[in-house]
């Protein structure tokens, strides 16, 4: 959903290998929390000034109309909610607020931002993010990271997470189970701009082919779910979910 508004895919066609940080790693190793944060600090000057596409705009008019019930999204970029879509799930959270791992306080992205400024003056202004590839969860791909200084938790000095599920992390139950409600509630279920590779994103589509919802996958390339679809459009979802606002009827 993304693509168009600047942020790059983990799995499309033309995306190149990805070696995410695991929740392991960066728990377990203090070397690997300070490479996270570094590249991260570079790749939140981009991500935060990234601005809806036609497709999330084109989804949140159908939820205007009736026809879209809600939003799950494995995203952690807000684009959604920016278009102005209201009924929004995110699966793996979001990017603009961190959490520490010991005692759950939160703060917000922009706040820690402001304290690594302080801490590594000149650090993002050195790496030109022209020059450098940024990845969905705001991660930039640089390697000289030694050197940066990270924040510990400012109440109990314990570590600083973005409030994202990593990979090798469980989403939250709760959040599976309003998601499920949520696909129990449509008639149909759409799958729109992703490949289906996690069990994350896969489950709902086997939800809903098990309860007889008919599923419609658009996407470039082949995904996990293709089987299970009564519908398959190999496209882009701008210009699709565009095409589809401009076919429904006007008001009466």
């Amino acid at each position: 959903m993304s693509t168009d508004s600047g942020i790059p895919d983990y799995r499309g066609p033309d995306s190149p290998p990805r070696t995410p940080m695991t929740y392991q790693q960066f728990v377990s190793n203090h070397g690997f929390r300070r490479h996270y944060w570094a590249r991260n600090h570079v790749g939140w000057r981009h991500m935060r000034t990234t601005e809806p596409n036609r497709g999330h705009r084109a989804l949140a008019a159908m939820e205007g109309t009736g026809l879209v019930n809600g939003v799950i999204t494995q995203n952690v970029d807000l684009l959604h909610q920016a278009a102005g879509s209201r009924r929004v799930i995110d699966l793996h959270g979001h990017y603009d607020a961190v959490i520490c791992l010991t005692c759950g306080h939160r703060m917000a992205r922009t706040e820690l931002h402001r304290e690594l400024e302080e801490l590594n003056p000149g650090f993002a202004d050195e790496v030109s993010v022209a020059d450098v590839e940024i990845a969905p969860d705001a991660d930039a791909v640089i390697e000289a990271t030694e050197g940066f200084r990270i924040l510990p938790c400012p109440v109990c000095g314990g570590i600083l997470k973005p409030d994202i599920v990593y990979f090798g992390e469980n989403v939250p139950k709760d959040r599976v189970a309003r998601a499920y409600a949520m696909v129990e509630e449509g008639e149909a279920l759409v799958v729109l701009g992703s490949s289906l590779a996690v069990m994350s994103g896969l489950r709902f589509v086997r939800h809903a082919a098990k309860n007889d919802q008919p599923v419609a996958i658009v996407n470039r390339g082949s995904t996990r779910g293709d089987a299970l679809a009564d519908v398959l459009v190999h496209a882009g979802t701008s210009e699709t979910l565009t095409a589809l606002v401009a076919a429904l009827p006007a008001p009466l």
